[in-house]
């Protein structure tokens, strides 16, 4: 038989209780939960890129960036400490705002993107494979759908399992950027790093201009909030567990970013370093020539399998708390009776991005999800100002002074405003569409629930 819980706003949103998940993660679990989704597999490039706007002082574009993106890391600390539900910004939205509109555009903007991450990893990780199996185009195919099947089997089996594979991914992952800081600490000091690109070379010379401007590009690397929020649900003390996660797994993924940028300009002159195809590669290389390049093929593999699993959990998480929200169709919301795992929405999951990953090119909506994240983070900000203002709302452990989701809205909303301005005109064009389609769903499938909630 399933348990039930309830939860903090359940009768406001129409349910007293729900399936229970299995409750098993730590605050020791969640903050490596947290970190290998920060980490990622595009930092291997990331550093190249930002390197190229920042000349040496790309450590400092990743100090500015953990500045900004620690103002929607604490709301979402906050939240989580208030409201301890997967679908968390599904329902805190729709909480907030009071529109189950808003929480459904919400909740599949971040769906959409959990699930194009999902089905480029797999991608990547099946191209990455076939490097050193000398396999074709077909071959990657195949690799992409045995990954997504075991991911599937991986995440259906339970949550603990999912967690523990998630710890040795990330292990293996920071372990890797740890190594390039190993075979390079003998090189700091050696470089100014403060150097930027003289006039001409990049668009001003003025260096914090140019910080700023590595700190958008560099602010992604920090983005794992919902992550970390969609597993309350299977937190022990979740009101506790993910405050000290979320802020543990930053902590952590600053100290290690801007030790790996100090190494990288150290052992590569920045110029080198952008222009690397895989800038973290080129530094072993120079730093230690003695390790085969097989060892860095096999930690972006386990990189980009964390990140589609910390994904996968995350979009079937949120599935299952918008099902409970009746945003979903409510079979998404069921509880497999012994592992406790919501199987219907991550078999639904399977359908969706299995075609994904077949097309191979989705680079453009990527881009476009990112845009609808930062989106979301903005909304989420608003709607902890909105929460901590209205009267009868219940108060977390981790309480946060108001003018800081303020703060974060506002920056995310100028990297809305930067990204929209100096990007390509796709990724923007494509995420409106995206929002029209969301909202044509909404039209299709939610009118009765809307009649329901004007008539409340």
């Amino acid at each position: 038989m399933a348990g039930t819980s309830a939860l903090p706003g359940d009768a406001d949103l129409g349910g007293s209780s729900r399936p229970e998940l299995h409750r098993s993660i730590g605050p020791f679990q969640l903050a490596l939960y947290g970190l290998g989704s920060m980490l990622g597999s595009g930092v291997y490039g990331l550093m190249g890129q930002a390197a190229g706007q920042v000349g040496n002082a790309v450590w400092l574009a990743f100090l500015v960036a953990l500045v900004a993106a620690l103002l929607t890391a604490l709301t979402y600390a906050s939240l989580g400490s208030r409201y301890p539900r997967a679908g968390g910004a599904a329902y805190v939205a729709e909480r907030a705002y009071r529109s189950p509109l808003i929480g459904f555009v919400v909740g599949l903007a971040v769906a959409c993107s959990s699930l194009t991450s999902v089905a480029t990893q797999s991608r990547v990780f099946a191209a990455n494979l076939a490097t050193l199996t000398g396999g074709g185009e077909s071959t990657v195919t195949w690799l992409a759908i045995g990954f997504l099947l075991l991911l599937t089997g991986l995440v259906l089996r339970g949550i603990r399992e999912s967690m523990w594979v998630n710890v040795l991914c990330t292990c293996i992952e920071a372990g890797g950027l740890l190594l390039v800081v190993a075979v390079g600490i003998s090189y700091w000091g050696s470089v100014d790093l403060f150097e930027t690109p003289p006039p001409g070379e990049a668009a001003s010379d003025v260096m914090m201009l140019l910080v700023l401007q590595g700190a958008v590009l560099t602010f992604f690397a920090f983005i794992g909030f919902e992550d970390s929020l969609n597993v309350a649900e299977e937190c022990r003390d979740p009101q506790r567990t993910i405050p000290i996660g979320l802020i543990a797994a930053m902590a952590m993924a600053a100290m290690i970013y801007m030790a790996v940028a100090i190494t990288a300009v150290s052992v590569l002159p920045w110029r080198e370093l952008a222009a690397a195809p895989g800038p973290l590669t080129a530094v072993m290389e120079r730093a230690a020539p003695w390790l085969s390049p097989i060892v860095y093929t096999a930690i972006t593999l386990f990189a980009v399998a964390n990140t589609a699993l910390v994904n996968y959990v995350t979009a079937s998480r949120l599935a299952y708390g918008m099902s409970h929200q009746g945003l979903l169709p409510s079979w998404l919301g069921r509880v497999h009776a012994t592992r406790r795992t919501p199987h219907l929405a991550i078999l639904a999951l399977f359908v969706v991005v299995a075609p994904l990953a077949l097309i191979g090119t989705i680079g453009q909506l990527a881009a476009a999800t990112v845009l609808l994240l930062l989106l979301v983070f903005a909304l989420m900000n608003g709607a902890l100002v909105l929460l901590k203002n209205r009267q009868g709302e219940p108060h977390g452990r981790f309480e946060i002074p108001a003018f800081l989701p303020i703060l974060g809205c506002l920056v995310c909303a100028c990297l809305v405003i930067v990204r929209v301005t100096t990007g390509d005109w796709r990724a923007p064009a494509l995420a409106g569409g995206m929002i029209a389609g969301i909202l044509v769903l909404y039209a299709l499938f939610r009118p009765k629930a809307d009649r329901l909630s004007a008539n409340t």
